[in-house]
């Protein structure tokens, strides 16, 4: 679903050149919930966005579905082919503050057109068990509402794959695990899913893991 092909991504630090991804090449295929991890620094959610299309490598090749390189589409064009084949869920959940839930879930309509929008939000938000909170602002949620929120909003385009970066580091057991399986289920449904994450608990739903070190992959 997603190449990257002898990527490296360096940055200006105060002391030199900062390498924060070296040579790195790996493959996310449908079926697979790839957990990326390593200490803080190491390149992973360098790797997360530079395969997501945010962040243009300094060298090397990113393909989706074998055949586009989002680098060598015009910004636009770039945009709505990740907005097509990519959900993104994050640790700061970034809901729109002053849209309700169902609102945040379907405001990727704006980019992309979606038939029966309304009933596609509505349909994620029985999903999420987030019935009783359809019209709250993300102010009045729980922390593990705030992510049942992204994670229905990145699943709203039904896209191919959903990349998240540590979606359980702000959670408590019960809803990282909740986050987790659900996760789980739309990879079991054929989707694919770039994880990258701190937490041995999450890692466990993968399918496969990629260490990282200093910019790496790592086999410890």
């Amino acid at each position: 679903m997603i190449s990257l092909n002898n990527i490296t991504r360096s940055f200006n630090g105060p002391k030199g050149k900062i390498i924060a991804l070296s040579d790195i090449s790996m493959t996310i295929s449908p079926g697979e919930l790839l957990a990326v991890r390593g200490p803080s620094g190491c390149g992973k959610s360098t790797l997360l966005l530079t395969a997501a299309g945010m962040l243009k490598p300094d060298k090397g090749e990113v393909l989706y579905q074998d055949k586009d390189n989002p680098y060598n589409l015009t910004p636009d064009k770039r945009s709505r082919l990740r907005a097509q084949l990519i959900g993104f869920v994050f640790q700061q959940f970034h809901l729109i503050p002053y849209l309700t839930v169902q609102e945040n879930i379907a405001v990727s309509s704006l980019i992309l057109s979606v038939n029966n929008a309304e009933e596609r939000a509505k349909e994620l938000i029985k999903k999420f068990g987030l019935e009783s909170r359809e019209d709250h602002l993300p102010s009045q949620l729980s922390t593990g509402e705030k992510q049942r929120t992204a994670l229905a909003r990145a699943l709203y385009n039904k896209p191919k794959v959903i990349m998240a970066d540590e979606p359980t580091g702000n959670l408590d057991d019960e809803n990282a695990d909740i986050v987790m399986n659900h996760l789980k289920s739309y990879v079991e449904d054929g989707g694919c899913v770039l994880l990258v994450t701190h937490s041995a608990r999450a890692a466990e739903y993968a399918t496969s893991t990629l260490n990282m070190k200093g910019g790496l992959i790592s086999n410890l």
